[in-house]
């Protein structure tokens, strides 16, 4: 499985750890993929989704606002 968010498209960003002396070693910031069941009313049945936390939080933020 790819190391990608289902609803939000997020993937591994690209960047440097510096230390003190400056030396930059490359280094990949993986996206906080948590594996959540979600309902489905379509086909009336859970579903399993990798989602990043940000996703997990935007889908409880909309669905106490119904």
């Amino acid at each position: 499985m790819a190391k990608k968010c289902s609803i939000t498209g997020k993937i591994a960003n690209n960047g440097y750890s510096v230390s003190r002396s400056h030396v930059r070693n490359k280094k990949i910031q993986n996206v906080n993929l948590q594996t959540k069941k979600i309902w489905d009313e379509k086909t009336n049945r859970f579903v399993k989704v990798r989602l990043s936390t940000k996703a997990i939080k935007t889908l409880l933020k909309k669905s106490s606002q119904l």
